[in-house]
């Protein structure tokens, strides 16, 4: 295990904890007038680590079964097509994210209006923490990213749930941070956390679209050199 595997993967668990589920929803939690226990809020932090962790085993430990199921699939051109399709989809669907050209509410401001009008309860925010970590699935690209690492790295397999486990820490640790600020030091807190709920709702949408915009040209360039330049 080297050190720079180890500084890759904790540079896209911090890129990951910028994420609606780890940061936008935690803001939004502790700036409710209805004042939501310390012990909750972990609870939904907890439920978002706990999902990311389940994802990561699946991936890691089932897609090197599924590539040699397929034995060479990934390389035929229906399937290279598909890919080609799927990335040029992902980047028109960034032009959506674009804050000068989209009317009405953005994802974000929609988020916040799911939280704001919930409750409080124990089981409304573990259900809450499964629905963004469930809508997250697609879009999870530096996560994605940190499994690749971790699958072709040649780990050995009892190391693969540790490394699992630390990343899910460090990427809810942020919102944890938050969290422990707002009980101790609550006005300064709170002025940190709304500056950042107006940052939140007014650039979440474009970086959202850059994610989805630079991951759709990826995917397609893949396609397209493999499809049509493959030995370059």
């Amino acid at each position: 295990m080297s050190t720079a595997l180890l500084l890759s993967l904790a540079g896209l668990a911090l890129l990951d904890s910028t994420s609606i589920g780890t940061l936008f929803i935690p803001v939004w939690l502790l700036l409710s007038p209805e004042r939501i226990g310390v012990g909750r809020v972990l609870g939904y932090l907890g439920t978002i680590a706990v999902c990311y962790f389940a994802v990561g085993l699946l991936l890691v430990f089932g897609g090197g079964r599924l590539v040699d199921a397929l034995d060479g699939a990934a390389d035929s051109p229906v399937v290279l097509y598909l890919q080609l399709a799927l990335g040029v989809g992902l980047f028109a669907l960034s032009f959506r994210f674009d804050g000068k050209r989209r009317r009405g509410p953005g994802p974000a401001s929609r988020w916040r209006d799911r939280v704001t009008s919930g409750g409080s309860s124990v089981g409304w925010l573990v259900g809450l923490a499964l629905l963004a970590a469930l809508a997250e699935v697609a879009t999870m690209l530096p996560y994605l990213g940190a499994v690749g690492l971790m699958a072709t790295a040649d780990l050995a397999a009892w190391t693969v749930p540790l490394l699992l486990a630390g990343y899910c820490l460090v990427m809810v640790l942020p919102a944890g941070m938050l969290l422990a600020g707002r009980a101790a030091f609550p006005t300064p807190a709170e002025r940190l956390l709304r500056r950042l709920n107006t940052w939140i709702v007014e650039k979440a949408g474009n970086a959202t679209g850059w994610i989805l915009g630079i991951a759709g040209f990826l995917v397609a360039r893949d396609a397209a050199a493999r499809l049509w330049f493959p030995h370059s």
